[in-house]
């Protein structure tokens, strides 16, 4: 039988949860369920009137249900978080955590395509129901539009190379699976840096089928909406691009630019920030690889 921990190992697991400020009889909302690690820890800090939500797209994140009371597993992206609160009832919570990164079993099930370490078919969808999967991505896209992913998703470089033998590829057979799609790519593979590129390809073809940077955005303004003032978020990122679009967001509620200031130059702020950033110990990484890239922020809505 799976446990949480071999589904999902929670990473930051008492700050990221700490952060939040429990209150027992609050409503609290984890909008990345996975195996439920984060979920478990608030309920068990959580009195018999208080409430939590829990949101997960992922089919195979349902089995991890959890038999309390106080708990319910919304089957969505948490991009609809308002349209789903609303729907049980709910207009205002206390706290709001997310854990942004991929979680270990989807890592770890090579169907899935998520992980550089198996051959598997070119998936990659987090929402086993969607349409656009990594084959569409890779044997569909025009040379623009892959390259546009591979620089700004994936940061690099030579992105627009990449894109370009990947189309001359495509045009003799379609590029069915991950073995394939390195075999394409090999050139761009020197063997003292081949994991971290081939990673830095997959990152930016799975950020794009699941469209993270978009969901992320209207998770994020949506989180504004439906916090109570005082209420915290609680957010855990895995690289810059993620990392830098929450950060603005709790600076001054916008992704780019600057908020107009008054005649005194001051401008209003949505959140203010609680601790400074937080990152792994170094027996946390020791213990799970996976957290070591990991950034966590947490801010309280003014």
């Amino acid at each position: 039988m799976m446990t949480t921990m071999d589904y999902h190992n929670p990473v930051l697991l008492h700050d990221s949860v700490d952060g939040l400020g429990i209150k027992p009889d609050g409503i609290y909302v984890d909008v990345t369920f996975g195996g439920g690690g984060h979920s478990k820890e608030i309920l068990r800090r959580l009195g018999p009137g208080g409430k939590l939500f829990a949101f997960d797209q992922d089919l195979d994140a349902l089995a991890n249900a959890l038999p309390d009371d106080r708990f319910t597993l919304i089957n969505e992206n948490f991009r609809f978080l308002k349209r789903f609160l609303r729907f049980h009832g709910v207009k205002q919570v206390d706290g709001i955590l997310a854990d942004l990164g991929v979680s270990s079993h989807q890592f770890d099930v090579p169907e899935r395509g998520f992980s550089t370490r198996f051959e598997g078919e070119l998936d990659m969808r987090m929402n086993q129901k969607s349409d656009l999967s990594a084959f569409t991505v890779v044997n569909q896209y025009d040379h623009a539009h892959l390259s546009k992913i591979f620089v700004e998703y994936g940061e690099l470089k030579n992105g627009p190379a990449m894109a370009r033998v990947i189309i001359e590829s495509r045009e003799h057979a379609p590029i069915r699976n991950t073995q394939q799609l390195k075999v394409v790519l090999n050139r761009f593979l020197p063997q003292h840096k081949s994991n971290k590129i081939l990673a830095q390809i997959y990152q930016a073809i799975r950020i794009e089928v699941n469209q993270e940077m978009e969901v992320l955005k209207e998770f994020l303004e949506q989180a504004l909406e439906v916090l109570k003032p005082g209420g915290r978020l609680s957010v855990i990122s895995y690289h810059s691009l993620e990392d830098r679009l929450v950060k603005r967001f709790v600076r001054n509620g916008m992704f780019e630019g600057e908020p107009e200031r008054d005649f005194f130059g001051n401008f209003s702020v949505p959140f203010k920030s609680i601790e400074k950033l937080i990152i792994p110990t170094d027996d946390e990484i020791a213990a799970n690889n996976r957290a070591r890239s990991a950034k966590l922020r947490i801010a309280e809505k003014v």
